[in-house]
């Protein structure tokens, strides 16, 4: 593993442990409080309120943010470790990469239910989307050799990425978006 990727999973990681600890905060805040409004609830679009109270945002029976925790923990950790010398086992590369494949499965279907379902953007979530992507491409790229011709392309693919999820967005929220004109 090199040093650009633990890099990546340190500050990645840290961005993404930040993000589920202000959303486990938050939902803390709204068990004590039922009328408490998230501070990340800015307008109808942008609302953790909305995401937080829906069926979703408990999808193993929990709030999700404690899997961030638990999960994003493991990477800064990881990247630690590889910044001080660690090379990781390939078990553990593959572990890693199966763990972030969970995390960006499990993120596409957030972002689907939130831009769908919810009809709801948490910014939290959103920092959460956009780190776990790259943690897993650059996971996938360092744990699988066979894809090294990918590598020649790695931040297109991720810019495409970005690209068709911005266009969701905007596609699902147009009207309020142009209501803001």
């Amino acid at each position: 593993m090199n040093r650009a990727l633990a890099w990546l999973l340190v500050l990645g990681g840290g961005a993404g442990l930040a993000a589920a600890g202000a959303l486990t905060l938050e939902k803390i805040a709204k068990l004590r409080d039922p009328a408490y409004v998230p501070t990340c609830s800015l307008n109808p679009v942008v609302s953790c309120g909305s995401v937080m109270d829906s069926a979703q945002a408990e999808a193993f029976g929990f709030p999700n943010p404690l899997l961030g925790i638990a999960g994003f923990a493991v990477v800064v950790t990881t990247g630690v470790a590889v910044l001080a010398g660690f090379e990781p086992p390939r078990w553990y590369r593959v572990a890693l990469n199966a763990g972030t494949a969970f995390g960006v499965v499990f993120v596409h279907w957030l972002i689907a239910a939130g831009l769908y379902d919810i009809h709801a953007l948490c910014p939290y979530c959103v920092v959460v989307w956009v780190v776990t992507i790259p943690l897993f491409w650059y996971s996938t790229l360092d744990t699988w050799p066979g894809l090294a011709a990918l590598r020649r392309v790695h931040s297109a693919v991720l810019v495409l990425w970005y690209a068709v999820i911005a266009g969701l967005v905007l596609h699902a929220f147009w009207d309020y978006w142009t209501s803001l004109l």
